[in-house]
């Protein structure tokens, strides 16, 4: 089974927990294990408070959802400055999580990949393989 879904939201704090709840319904909807939906939602919680703190005064910003029995692909469009993530993190303080966001995303996804749509926007892609959650055998006695 497939699941695909996009969602146009206002670049605010509440968006995130409402997308990020959206995707967590989908996967466990499929039967994703629980810890491939927590790294996944995780990620995709990055990727929108990154919009949220960082793309500016914008009408909002499009997450785009695709699960099927293999791969969940989520891309976070936005129309803010950007970035280049080839560029050094900034020296915020590590045990604060400031400026670590990308490092999070790398650490929980397989493919993170950046770029500039030609319409002006911003995108970042998260991929990630998924694994069933595993059936547990029932005892017969």
């Amino acid at each position: 089974m497939d699941i695909r879904f996009s969602v146009r939201l206002p670049v605010d704090s509440q968006s995130v927990p409402f997308v990020r709840g959206l995707c967590r319904q989908a996967l466990e909807h499929l039967g994703v294990s629980p810890d491939v939906v927590a790294e996944v939602t995780l990620a995709l919680t990055e990727a929108c408070a990154n919009v949220v703190q960082h793309a500016g005064d914008h009408a909002g910003y499009e997450v785009e959802v695709a699960i099927d029995d293999r791969l969940c692909v989520i891309s976070v469009r936005d129309d803010g400055e950007g970035f280049d993530p080839a560029a050094p993190a900034g020296v915020e303080d590590p045990l604060l999580g400031g400026g670590r966001g990308l490092l999070l995303m790398q650490a929980l996804v397989d493919r993170l990949h950046f770029q500039h749509d030609p319409d002006g926007g911003h995108r970042v892609t998260l991929e990630k393989r998924l694994a069933p959650t595993p059936l547990r055998l029932v005892d017969p006695r």
